[in-house]
C-alpha cells in the first residue's frame, strides 16, 4: 500500500468504533452525498456466500473479458496490496486513482460516523460510475443482508455459493441462520444462481426466495454440472455447454464455476459458449490452490511441490480434505497459520487424516493471527511449532519424498507468503 493511500485508511479506521457494524444506512447516506454512483453502474451480479465467492467472481470476470466486455470487479480482502479490491474496466485501479478517490469520499462524509468498508464500497462505487463498461461483479464482504454492497436496488442476477459456518459471532450460530444472512441480497423479480448446499441451507435460501419474489436457479434443479475426462460438461434451460477444465485447481470448483455460467446467463448479458469456455480455462485467482514456484519453494527438495491456499472455515477445511485425499501418492505436508476468530478445530479436522507432518506458523505482520500454541492445541497436539513458514519448510525438506506442502488456513497468511515468495 502506497504511504499517501496508508494515510487516508488509517484516518478512517478512527470514525467508527468498530471494525465491522453491519448496516446500510451510514452508507446509504454518504452515496447520497456522493450522487448516487451506485445507481450509475453497469449490469450488476451481486456473489454472497460462505466459500467460493472470490473464484465465481473470477469465473464471471474471465467469461465476460473473452467475450470483449470491459467488466468492472470489488471483491475483499486484498492479499499484498490494497488496489486488488478495485478493478476498473479489466485493470486494477492505479495508486493514484484510488488514493485521490479516497481522499475525495472521505471529504464528502466530513467525519461522519462510518467503517472502513463502507468507504472502500463507496470508493468503488464512485470510480466505477466514471468509467464504462458492460457488467460490475460484487462481492459481498459479509454476510449478505446488512453488508455494504447490498445497497444495490437491483442487480442484473444474484449468485450464492457453499454456505457453512463462518463468522458466527456476527451471522448467528447455526446454518438456518447464517443462510438466512446470506440470502439477504435477494431482490423482487431479480434471478439467483445457488450452488450445491446442505438440505437446511437450500431450504432456508428457498422459502426466501419464494417469500421475496425470486426466480431460482438451483444446482441439480435448474442447471447441473458434471465432470468429464478432458473438462465439464453444463446444461440448464437454454442447452449443453462442453468446456474444457477450470484454470483454478480441485474438484469444488467445478461448483463455482457452475455458478458464475448460471448467473452469467440469467444477467441477460450477453456472452457466448466460447467465450465461457475460454474464460473458465484462463480465470486467475490467487491463493486457491496456487501452486508457488518462486523463493519459498526453492527451500524443498527438487521434485516437490508447494501450494497455497487462503481457506480458513471448516467448510474450507472439508472440500481441501477432499482435495488432499486425491494426492494419496505423494506425503502431504500442512504449514497452517490462522486467524484468531475462526473455528481452528473444525478446519483441522477433515485434513489431519491426510497429513504426514502438521506445521502451526504465525508470520511477522500477519494480521490478527492465531498464536501456535492454540493451533498445535486445536490439532490435538499433532501439529508441531514452526514457527514461520520458512522455518517449517526447512523442517519438511529434511522428510523422506518428493512430497507436497500446503500452506493454509487464512487469507493474511498468504498474504505474507505472496510477499515473500
Amino acid at each position: 500500500m502506497s504511504s499517501r493511500i496508508d494515510g487516508i485508511v488509517a484516518r478512517l479506521h478512527g470514525l467508527h468504533p468498530r471494525l465491522i457494524d453491519l448496516s446500510l444506512d451510514r452508507l446509504q447516506a454518504l452515496l447520497a452525498k456522493l450522487g448516487h454512483p451506485e445507481a450509475k453502474l453497469p449490469p450488476v451480479i451481486h456473489v454472497g456466500g460462505t466459500n467460493g465467492k472470490g473464484s465465481t467472481c473470477a469465473f464471471i470476470r474471465a467469461m465476460a473479458e473473452a467475450a470483449g466486455l470491459r467488466v468492472h470487479v470489488y471483491t475483499s480482502p486484498h492479499l499484498v496490496r490494497f488496489n486488488e479490491r478495485i478493478r476498473i474496466a479489466g485493470e486494477l485501479v492505479s495508486d493514484a486513482a484510488l488514493a485521490d478517490a479516497l481522499e475525495h469520499v472521505e471529504r464528502i462524509n466530513d467525519g461522519a460516523a462510518i467503517t472502513v468498508f463502507e468507504v472502500i464500497t463507496a470508493v468503488a462505487f464512485h470510480l466505477f460510475a466514471q468509467a464504462p463498461a458492460e457488467l460490475c461483479v460484487l462481492e459481498v464482504g459479509l454476510g449478505g443482508r446488512g453488508d455494504a454492497t447490498n445497497v444495490i436496488a437491483r442487480p442484473a442476477a444474484c449468485a450464492i455459493t457453499s454456505i457453512s459456518l463462518d463468522h458466527r459471532e456476527l451471522l448467528g450460530d447455526t446454518l438456518e441462520l447464517i443462510a438466512a444472512e446470506k440470502a439477504g441480497i435477494m431482490k423482487p423479480g431479480v434471478p439467483v444462481a445457488i450452488g450445491a448446499q446442505p438440505d437446511v441451507v437450500t431450504a432456508v435460501l428457498l422459502e426466501a426466495a419464494s417469500r421475496v419474489g425470486v426466480p431460482v436457479r438451483l444446482r441439480g434443479h435448474d442447471w447441473e454440472v458434471t465432470p468429464t475426462e478432458r473438462g465439464f460438461r453444463y446444461v440448464d434451460v437454454s442447452g449443453r455447454l462442453v468446456s474444457p477444465a477450470p484454470s483454478l485447481p480441485g474438484a469444488y470448483q467445478l461448483d463455482n464455476v457452475g455458478i458464475a455460467i448460471a448467473a452469467l446467463r440469467a444477467s441477460g448479458v450477453e456472452v457466448g459458449d466460447a467465450a465461457i469456455a475460454a474464460g473458465v480455462a484462463a480465470a486467475e485467482w490467487p491463493a486457491r490452490l496456487q501452486r508457488l514456484h518462486g523463493r519459498l519453494a526453492q527451500l524443498l527438495p527438487e521434485g516437490w511441490e508447494l501450494w497455497l491456499d487462503g481457506g480458513h472455515n471448516p467448510g474450507a477445511g472439508e472440500v481441501l480434505g477432499a482435495h488432499l485425499a486425491s494426492w494419496a501418492d505423494r506425503p502431504v505436508h500442512l504449514i497452517v497459520g490462522m486467524k484468531d476468530s475462526k473455528d481452528a478445530v473444525g478446519f483441522l479436522r477433515p485434513l489431519l487424516p491426510c497429513a504426514t507432518s502438521v506445521w502451526a506458523v504465525v508470520e511477522p505482520g500477519q494480521h490478527s493471527a492465531l498464536p501456535v500454541a492454540a493451533i498445535v492445541a486445536a490439532s490435538g497436539g499433532v501439529a508441531r511449532s514452526g514457527p514461520h513458514v520458512a522455518d517449517a519448510l526447512a523442517a519438511i525438506a529434511r522428510e523422506p519424498g518428493p512430497g507436497r506442502v500446503l500452506i493454509c488456513g487464512t487469507l493474511y497468511l498468504a498474504g505474507e507468503v505472496l510477499k515473500a515468495d
